[in-house]
């Protein structure tokens, strides 16, 4: 055998590695402390970590060291499994909180995570904007079942529509991630994919929509009047569903490009002229509720349109072109629509228990549910805005674990979930201080004007428990864990159903405490699968 066969190659710099290694260890001091429980040198990696307060030392061991681990490949992953780990806990917290002050304070997170967010809290405040118009414009006719068909119609549009909202969040997450790679082949590819998915899925629901209508309203039993507007209102509507369906995967592509210009510009273009027909057609013409309806269709036509337009501008920025042949191959679409069934089994159970309540809901007269659709228009304001920042999210928290970058990952949840408790607090106050205002801007009837005041203490509550399952659900969806947001909705859903479909013998307080709990419930699921993927530096093993 040669004799320099089975030798390993020499390391290239491995002197100028050990002269720097040298050379770091002579400016090292020869006593260390740690920071935080104040071990000497003997025990501390020698290792200089800079933050905001200069440079700082930390334990590594594992006897007193569970939340000393400033690793630059795992950062704060918590072990607690020793008696002396857990004795150690006010050093923990006092790390965490640290952490947390530093991450918060990083300046150019804020700018990065309000360039998306504010394009889209803006545009998104446009679609319960729209709402409200036509809750403005109906409730001031003279009759409550003309206001509940509408609020009927829309729910069951919505759950057609809505559970087709996979479109724009698996896009979403597929696209952050391929920008982050830098793939142009990939964005076009993608953004092809959901443009596709999107006229497929429309013509099947346009199959199931009529029979899935009546079906609906056998269940709600409404009066006769509310049944025969409400169909109307439906089947009018569903002309407008390939153009949502399409503008949900524009939107996705969009924002997981980092763009948030784009879905702003569709999203205030489709409303405004909602708005405007709104008030031409009802009002103007007198189509009543048909009128409304017709709207909403040629604004979404209008809005899908643009929205093509915008994106063949921006495909312009990444050069390429469309690997057609890549769509024929499995292994392109395996993925996406393996996100993609995940998500629409997860917007299924959430609908489902939508749906149920709204069930419920019609059964205790047309005043009941004219209130309950004037004040679910505030959650969907709410809803709205905070999913502006959860938007933020997915596309900063999807780049990130697609760059495989721990830091940035960390602090844009942080910055996003720092902001989106303090816009849920301010949404509980206006409802406290103004909500009387806000039913009153509605409608003019005065039994649904008095049936919503009774009721909105809980839409005040509502905020402060939703918060936490819409900025998680940012966090999923960019990292593009759809199979954990289906468990965790799974289990909020089985758990919630049978206490949703019982709270109608006990009233409409029963329902909107039943709603409470299950926002309550999506929150804490989600929550402990995204400490137990934190734990386990999870999220970069997908």
């Amino acid at each position: 055998m040669p004799e320099s066969r089975g030798r390993c190659p020499p390391r290239v710099g491995l002197a100028s590695r050990n002269r720097r290694h040298s050379a770091a260890q002579a400016r090292t001091p020869e006593t260390i402390l740690c920071s935080t429980c104040g071990h000497s040198s003997t025990t501390v990696e020698r290792r200089r970590l800079y933050n905001s307060r200069g440079d700082k030392y930390y334990c590594q061991i594992e006897q007193c060291a569970p939340g000393h681990i400033w690793g630059e490949e795992r950062r704060m992953i918590v072990k607690l499994r020793s008696p002396r780990a857990l004795a150690t806990m006010p050093a923990l917290s006092g790390v965490l909180m640290s952490t947390l002050l530093t991450d918060w304070r990083h300046r150019s997170t804020h700018r990065r995570v309000w360039a998306l967010a504010a394009p889209m809290i803006l545009s998104n405040i446009s679609v319960p904007l729209v709402a409200l118009v036509d809750s403005a414009v109906i409730g001031h006719l003279p009759h409550a079942h003309q206001l509940g068909a509408v609020a009927v119609g829309a729910t069951l549009y919505t759950f057609l529509a809505w559970a087709m909202g996979f479109l724009r969040m698996g896009t979403t997450g597929f696209a952050a991630q391929a920008t982050g790679r830098s793939d142009s082949a990939a964005l076009r590819r993608i953004l092809l994919q959901g443009l596709l998915l999107a006229g497929g899925l429309a013509l099947l629901l346009g199959v199931i929509a009529l029979p899935f209508s009546h079906l609906a309203l056998a269940m709600m039993q409404p009066s006769a009047d509310l049944q025969q507007m409400t169909l109307d209102f439906f089947h009018t509507r569903l002309f407008g569903l390939p153009a949502a369906l399409a503008s949900y995967a524009l939107v996705g592509w969009f924002l997981g490009t980092q763009n948030a210009r784009a879905p702003l510009a569709i999203l205030l273009v489709t409303n405004v002229v909602n708005i405007v027909l709104n008030l031409w057609f009802v009002m103007g013409l007198d189509w009543g509720v048909i009128g409304s309806a017709r709207a909403s269709v040629l604004a979404e036509w209008t809005g899908v349109v643009l929205g093509l337009l915008l994106a063949r501008k921006t495909l312009r920025a990444w050069p390429g072109r469309i690997v057609w042949s890549a769509l024929s191959l499995w292994s392109n679409w395996r993925p996406l629509l393996a996100v993609n069934r995940d998500i629409f089994l997860r917007t299924l159970a959430l609908q489902s228990v939508m749906f149920l309540i709204t069930v419920q809901g019609a059964r205790l007269g047309d005043a009941t549910v004219a209130a309950n659709a004037l004040l679910l228009n505030g959650l969907l304001l709410t809803a709205h805005a905070l999913d502006g920042l959860a938007h933020a999210v997915e596309a900063l928290c999807g780049h990130a674990i697609g760059a495989r970058d721990r830091d940035t990952l960390r602090r844009s949840l942080v910055v996003a979930g720092g902001w989106s408790l303090i816009a849920s607090v301010g949404f509980a106050l206006l409802f406290l201080a103004g909500g009387h205002w806000f039913v009153s801007l509605q409608t003019d009837i005065p039994e649904v004007r008095e049936t919503a005041i009774t009721y909105l203490p809980y839409l005040a509550l509502m905020p402060l428990l939703a918060v936490w399952s819409y900025l998680l659900d940012g966090l999923f969806i960019g990292a593009t864990r759809a199979r954990e947001m289906r468990n965790a909705m799974l289990v909020s859903a089985a758990g919630i159903a049978p206490v949703a479909w019982l709270a109608s013998s006990h009233g409409n307080h029963a329902l909107w405490l039943t709603f409470l709990a299950f926002t309550l419930l999506r929150g804490l699921s989600l929550g402990a699968i995204a400490w137990r993927l934190t734990r386990s530096d999870g999220w970069f093993t997908h």
